[in-house]
């Protein structure tokens, strides 16, 4: 039972769906994006209850707090019940949502040319020139 309570992060970070893979949570704590209380870990570094993690990965940057081990890689839904979730609320800035701020000459998904039915309501709205 001893054997089972060591929990390596990389695992951890792994089976709480924070990373994808394992490979991917272990190359995180090698390139310094996975810090315990302000200092930098390694793959290898045991977990402890109540550790506080700060991790950067590409979406989003978590501070989490260990509430229990997980071993094995389970459901989201089950994953989330396994640490506290300290990351503060972000703000997205609007105006960069929309991809004609930046004038790059590209339509946002799903915007394109509108469809024929789209084409017959407008030439109804404006009559035809």
């Amino acid at each position: 039972m001893a054997e089972k309570e060591k929990l390596r992060i990389d695992k951890y970070l792994w089976a709480t769906r924070i990373f994808k893979t394992r490979s991917l949570a272990s190359e995180a704590c090698n390139t310094g994006k996975v810090k315990c209380n302000g200092t930098n870990v390694k793959p290898a570094k045991t977990v402890a209850l109540g550790d506080l993690y700060e991790i950067k990965t590409e979406q989003k940057k978590w501070k989490i707090e260990v509430t229990s081990f997980l071993h094995n890689r389970v459901k989201y839904e089950e994953a989330i019940k396994y640490y506290l979730d300290l990351s503060p609320k972000e703000t997205l800035d609007k105006t960069q949502t929309s991809a004609f701020v930046f004038n790059t000459g590209k339509r946002k998904s799903k915007q394109g040319r509108p469809t024929k039915k789209e084409k017959r309501k407008l030439d109804d709205l404006f009559g035809e020139w």
